[in-house]
């Protein structure tokens, strides 16, 4: 029988999200020099920075190769951070070996194709409402948030819940 997502939740130390689709929406404001400018959502900030401060691994690997990106991760406190990652399981191996993390503890979540062979190595695939069918057949778990709307709060808050770390500390400061 298949073990139900919330089963692997006590054992998750380690997050890797995916950007566009994921902590966007998935689209780009073009502005007329070319710049694409992206919106992330405030409340999965203050996830990611709840769970980098309880001592859990936070990792971004994405295709796209924004710099604003990654300042905003870094001022949540991520530092591992790969940009303009077009395999991301070189990312995804180089990260467990450089933290000694095993693909089982990981929980990954994205969005579309360039996803599929990260999802397929770590123990907790998930994904927002709106991904593509492809990434939602190979997620154990699928948010009722979409990308960029709370999908990351979502499973960051589960969680820390059931490992007792979401205490809703409010003092915490946050972007």
């Amino acid at each position: 029988m298949e073990k139900s997502y919330k089963e692997y939740l006590q054992h998750i130390t380690t997050f890797i999200f995916d950007v566009d689709g994921v902590l966007t929406d998935g689209t780009v404001a073009i502005t007329t020099s070319g710049e694409m400018l992206r919106k992330m959502n405030i409340k999965d900030g203050y996830a990611l920075k709840t769970a980098v401060d309880n001592g859990f691994n936070v990792c971004v690997i994405s295709g796209g190769s924004n710099e604003g990106v990654r300042i905003r991760l870094r001022g949540l406190g991520i530092t591992d951070i790969y940009l303009g990652a077009h395999n991301k399981i070189e990312q995804l191996e180089e990260y467990l070996d450089i933290y000694n993390i095993k693909a089982e503890n990981v929980l990954y979540m994205g969005d579309d194709i360039p996803d599929v062979p990260v999802m397929k190595l770590v123990g907790l695939p998930c994904c927002p409402q709106d991904a593509a069918p492809e990434i939602k057949e190979l997620s154990k778990y699928i948010s009722h948030k979409k990308g960029g709307k709370g999908a990351v709060r979502d499973v960051i808050e589960q969680v820390l819940k059931v490992q007792d770390k979401w205490d809703g500390n409010f003092d915490a400061k946050y972007d």
